[in-house]
């Protein structure tokens, strides 16, 4: 499964997981850093998106939590929780294929 819910394409989370500091800063929308550890779910687009994932969008994030992605109380999500969740949906959608 890739960030639309497909199995086809594979997301590269060794790289996303790794961004760089100028991809954190833009995330949060301007030269503050923000804490991969909390971010908003329009933060995490934009980290991941800004890292090369092409469907990393609000929307499918958002279908994403609703799949069971964690998510904190106070809304905000853990950028290496949600790859995690992400790598063990592939490899679930691997095994079942």
């Amino acid at each position: 499964m890739d960030f639309s819910g497909n199995s086809e394409h594979v997301a590269h989370g060794s790289s996303v997981a790794v961004a760089g500091a100028a991809a954190l800063s833009s995330a949060g929308g301007g030269s503050k850093a923000v804490n991969p550890s909390s971010l908003t779910v329009e933060q995490l687009a934009r980290l991941l998106t800004s890292s090369g994932a092409k469907m990393a969008t609000v929307e499918i994030i958002r279908q994403h939590i609703e799949l069971g992605a964690p998510m904190a109380a106070d809304g905000r999500m853990n950028l290496v929780h949600y790859m995690a969740w992400v790598a063990r949906e592939v490899a679930n959608a691997d095994g079942e294929n």
